[in-house]
C-alpha cells in the first residue's frame, strides 16, 4: 500500500476533509466508541481540527500501521507546526548532487518529484503562484535549482499550502 500512496499523503488526506464529513467518516472508517465518535462529531470551528487529527491517524493506522500513522502525524505536525522540518516521513526523492552541479530546472523536478504530472501542469502550478521552495514563491518557469539551494543536502518543495516533498542529495 505504501508504494500507491505514502503514509503521510493519506494521513493528509484525512486530516483535510471537509468539515461536514468528519462524524460520518469517524463512525464508518474508525473502531472509536460512537459516544467518542458524537462528541468529535459535534466539535465546529477550530475545535474540528481535533476531530480530523483523530480520524486520519486512526484511519492511517488501521491501513498503514501504527507505527506510519505515529510518524505521518509527526510529520504533519513538524511541517504545520512550524517546528522542525525535518520529518522523515515527509515523502522525498534522492537525486545525485551531479544533477544539481550545473542546475536543474524547476518544472523538470516537480515532474521528477511527482508534484506536478507534466511540464505544462507545472508551468501552471507556477504561474497560478501554487509552488514554493522553503517559504519562497517560485515565479520564474526557467529557474535553475543548484546544490547552493539545498541545505543539510536537502531541499523543501511545496505545492500548494499542504502538498511538501523534500529532494535530498545523494
Amino acid at each position: 500500500m505504501p508504494k500507491k500512496t505514502s503514509p503521510y499523503d493519506f494521513y493528509q488526506y484525512w486530516r483535510n476533509v471537509d468539515d461536514p464529513d468528519v462524524k460520518n467518516c469517524l463512525a464508518l472508517l474508525t473502531f472509536l466508541p460512537m459516544d467518542e465518535v458524537n462528541s468529535l462529531g459535534g466539535l465546529s470551528g477550530e475545535e474540528i481540527n481535533k476531530a480530523k487529527e483523530i480520524l486520519a491517524y486512526e484511519v492511517t493506522k488501521l491501513v498503514h500501521g501504527e507505527s506510519e500513522a505515529q510518524e505521518a502525524q509527526q510529520a504533519a505536525k513538524s511541517l504545520f507546526g512550524n517546528s522542525s522540518r525535518n520529518a522523515e516521513s515527509i515523502p522525498a526523492t534522492e537525486f545525485p548532487a551531479a544533477d544539481f552541479q550545473s542546475g536543474k530546472d524547476i518544472m523538470s523536478l516537480l515532474v521528477e518529484t511527482g508534484l506536478t504530472t507534466s511540464k505544462s501542469d507545472a508551468r501552471r502550478m507556477i504561474q497560478q503562484g501554487g509552488i514554493y521552495i522553503e517559504e519562497n514563491r517560485v515565479e520564474d518557469f526557467n529557474l535553475l535549482i543548484k546544490l547552493n539551494d539545498f541545505k543539510d543536502n536537502r531541499l523543501l518543495l511545496r505545492k500548494g499550502k499542504k502538498i511538501y516533498h523534500v529532494v535530498k542529495l545523494k
